[in-house]
């Protein structure tokens, strides 16, 4: 997205002439902004050239700024605050550029009359359809302070499984990057040395050694193969998730289908799916609506299927529970507070504390693999190391008793 950056001559309040640029949706709101701040514009045009914009690629607003901003926001209007002025204030104070540039777009179309709901529409890559939605009901409803706490609540605890997930995996991934780089080194610059050496005594190898021997020849003259595969294998992997249903799929359902870290997915994507579902049914959003928007923010397409699913079987007036009792990855527990909560007329209630009891499950989860996952790692690192000098040790010992 290119936003356009705005250069300025104005004389401020004690006169002086100053010069600058400011971030703004339009040349009028630049104009205002500059007044704001006490500058007396003379000349304000739109700069030019690469230097004055930006292109994002991607989720442009990180999840933790978007957090903070949410939070911010239901403070503000809890406070009182006027939506304009809010989103004036936290333009200004935010450390993401690009959700600056969007408060600002956003403000300049409530000044002119539009509500918050359908500014933010706009803005798809900063603003998901749950927040957008929700937004829309809290205004329907009058009730945007609630909502905007919801909504701040739930992004919130969105980011801090994430993050426990993240320091579950950060672990044994740099561990395997470790004992990668060790290897190779091994392989290529090491081992080579020692081949030579035992070619010359002609000493008798054992088969652990010939092994290792010939890993380090493949390592150190056909390296460019294996990357060219590994590289390859990578660029097919992320067309055909991209580009192939069935495969998105396949892989989702073997990641939840893996041992120890399935588990852990799994109760991950069902606290996220019923922490969605029951904060847009709690903001009054229609309840077809509101499966419509949690299958696309699940996460999982296996999730999203058994969602897909529930929102057609209530469409033909059957049940929300029974795609959920058919369904091989949602646990007795779910399907049946589901069911508790429609006969009960309490579903968002059900469904928030399912999003609590797999919340607290996942962190339970998350620590305990910590515990095991280092260990673990540590022997396997030593290992595969212990192999490899093991199988230089052994024919040195071999030579030496030669010699001897």
């Amino acid at each position: 997205m290119i936003v356009a950056v705005y250069k300025y001559v104005g004389r401020t309040k004690k006169g002086m002439m100053k010069k600058g640029t400011i971030e703004a949706a339009n040349k009028n709101q630049a104009i205002s902004r500059l007044v704001e701040q006490g500058i007396r514009p003379r000349e304000v045009t739109e700069a030019k050239g690469l230097l004055y914009r930006e292109v994002t690629l991607g989720r442009p607003v990180k999840h933790q700024h978007f957090v903070i901003y949410c939070r911010q926001f239901a403070t503000l209007i809890r406070a009182g605050i006027p939506i304009v002025k809010a989103t004036n204030i936290l333009a200004r104070q935010t450390e993401s550029k690009h959700l600056r540039k969007v408060l600002l777009q956003i403000e300049d179309e409530l000044r002119s009359g539009r509500s918050f709901s359908e500014a933010a529409e706009k803005h798809a890559k900063v603003f998901p359809p749950m927040f957008t939605n929700m937004i829309r009901a809290g205004e329907a409803t009058g009730s945007l302070d609630e909502t905007l706490d919801r909504l701040a609540a739930h992004f919130e605890k969105q980011y801090y499984t994430a993050k426990k997930i993240q320091s579950a995996l950060t672990y044994p991934v740099s561990i395997l990057i470790i004992m990668i780089f060790v290897v190779v080194f091994l392989m290529i610059f090491i081992v080579p040395r020692f081949t030579d050496m035992f070619r010359q005594f002609g000493a008798e190898l054992p088969p652990v050694t010939k092994m290792v021997m010939g890993m380090s020849h493949a390592v150190a003259n056909y390296w460019w193969i294996g990357l060219l595969v590994l590289l390859a294998a990578v660029a097919l992997f992320g067309y055909f998730m991209k580009n192939s249903k069935k495969f998105h799929y396949g892989v989702h359902w073997f990641l939840l289908r893996m041992p120890v870290f399935g588990n852990l997915l799994q109760k991950a994507a069902i606290g996220r799916t019923a922490r969605t579902l029951s904060s847009l049914v709690s903001s009054s959003v229609p309840i077809l609506e509101a499966l419509t928007i949690t299958e696309r923010v699940a996460g999982n397409p296996v999730i999203g299927k058994v969602i897909l699913e529930a929102r057609e079987s209530l469409a033909k007036g059957n049940r929300l529970s029974e795609p959920f009792e058919k369904s091989r990855v949602m646990p007795p527990l779910v399907t049946q507070m589901i069911a508790v909560g429609e006969q009960s007329g309490s579903l968002d209630f059900m469904l928030g504390k399912i999003a609590d009891f797999y919340e607290a499950e996942v962190d339970r989860t998350v620590d305990t693999l910590k515990s095991l996952i280092e260990p673990v790692m540590i022997i396997l690192l030593a290992g595969v190391v212990g192999t490899i000098v093991a199988s230089i040790i052994i024919p040195l010992f071999s030579i030496y008793q030669q010699v001897l």
